[in-house]
């Protein structure tokens, strides 16, 4: 299975040693790929800022994917929630992008037609912490998957 998240912006060293370490558990299950997209820090305004976000991270995005956008309005999924979608995505043999919006957030027309809206929860996180938690969860779901004891949830 092909799992890309594309995401804004560049990590600092701390956040970029953790993400690469899930990046590298996960690869034992799937084809795992990050993609960074400038942020646009010099845009007029954040509804500006958001569109041509949006427009790069679009580009990225696998031919085919089922796309998830993390989204403050999205849907809060368990962990063994997000096992059972990733399961299904895997039965459907179709690429699957995880897109992380930068400081601002996402574009509302991301993840755009029937794409799937993903919440981390109430809390306001910072968008280079949200990519560590969403590789851990990715990775955590994979465990859950294949029977391995990382997840000691019920």
């Amino acid at each position: 299975m092909q799992i890309a998240v594309v995401a804004v912006g560049r990590l600092r060293p701390f956040f970029r040693e953790a993400c690469d370490e899930y990046l590298r558990r996960l690869r034992r299950f799937a084809t795992a790929t990050e993609h960074e997209v400038r942020e646009a820090s010099r845009a007029s305004s954040v509804a500006t800022a958001r569109r041509e976000e949006a427009k790069q991270l679009r580009a990225q995005l696998p031919a085919g994917a089922t796309v998830v956008a993390l989204a403050r309005n999205g849907e809060g999924w368990s962990s063994s929630e997000l096992a059972r979608r990733l399961d299904g995505w895997r039965t459907a043999a179709r690429p699957v992008a995880f897109i992380i919006g930068g400081s601002h957030g996402l574009d509302d027309s991301l993840p755009g037609g029937a794409g799937t809206r993903w919440s981390l929860g109430p809390l306001t996180l910072p968008h280079e912490l949200a990519r560590v938690v969403v590789l851990e969860q990715i990775y955590r779901a994979w465990t859950i998957l294949a029977g391995q004891p990382y997840h000691k949830g019920r």
